[in-house]
C-alpha cells in the first residue's frame, strides 16, 4: 500500500525540474491557401470558410 504522506521533504532543485517541463508553445499558424489569412493547420479558415479547397460555411466578412 503507498504512503499517503510523503517520508522525506523533495528539494527545490527536484521540484523546480520537474516543472520546467511545462513549457508554452506558440501555436502553428499556416496560411490559408484561398485568403491568405494566418490559421490553424486542420481547421476551418475563420476568414474565409473553407477547408481544404472546399466551402465549408458560408463566411459573414464584416
Amino acid at each position: 500500500m503507498g504512503a499517503i504522506c510523503p517520508k522525506g521533504k523533495h528539494s527545490r532543485a527536484r521540484r523546480d525540474s520537474r516543472r520546467a517541463q511545462w513549457k508554452m508553445t506558440a501555436p502553428a499558424l499556416v496560411k490559408c491557401p484561398q485568403c491568405g489569412a494566418l490559421t490553424m493547420p486542420h481547421r476551418v479558415c475563420k476568414n474565409c470558410g473553407t477547408y481544404n479547397k472546399k466551402t465549408i460555411v458560408e463566411a459573414d466578412n464584416k
